[in-house]
């Protein structure tokens, strides 16, 4: 999925109907994808890390073949350590593009607790 993709601008966490933070895959991720799929002869796929993640309740959505999988049940819940790595990555993320308009997120910055940038 592409940070500039229109669905992210409608897209929101099924729980709290917040806004979501696209997690692009990591270049590691990605390079190991394509080295899992050129061994068994299949066609690579989008990284294993690529993902929409709530920081609010501090859960993690898949993105399968570039399709957001977001049902209650498809996110998964990380640890504290998880956490504040996916926090640095949204962050990195928004500088990194220079994003002042939101283009790694989905809906608006709040400024609620555990959203990049506030106090957790």
């Amino acid at each position: 999925m592409k940070p500039d993709d229109p669905l992210l601008r409608i897209l929101a966490c099924p729980l709290d109907k917040g806004p979501l933070h696209l997690l692009p895959a990591t270049a590691a991720a990605s390079a190991a994808a394509a080295a899992t799929a050129a061994k068994d002869g299949a066609a690579a796929v989008d990284g294993p890390e690529e993902s929409l993640y709530n920081p609010r309740l501090r859960r993690r959505y898949p993105i399968i073949d570039g399709i957001p999988q977001l049902l209650p049940s498809s996110g998964e819940q990380v640890s504290d350590e998880e956490h504040e790595t996916l926090l640095a990555r949204v962050a990195e993320n928004h500088t990194t593009a220079g994003a002042t308009s939101g283009d790694h997120m989905v809906g608006d910055d709040t400024g609620r607790p555990g959203a990049p940038g506030t106090a957790a």
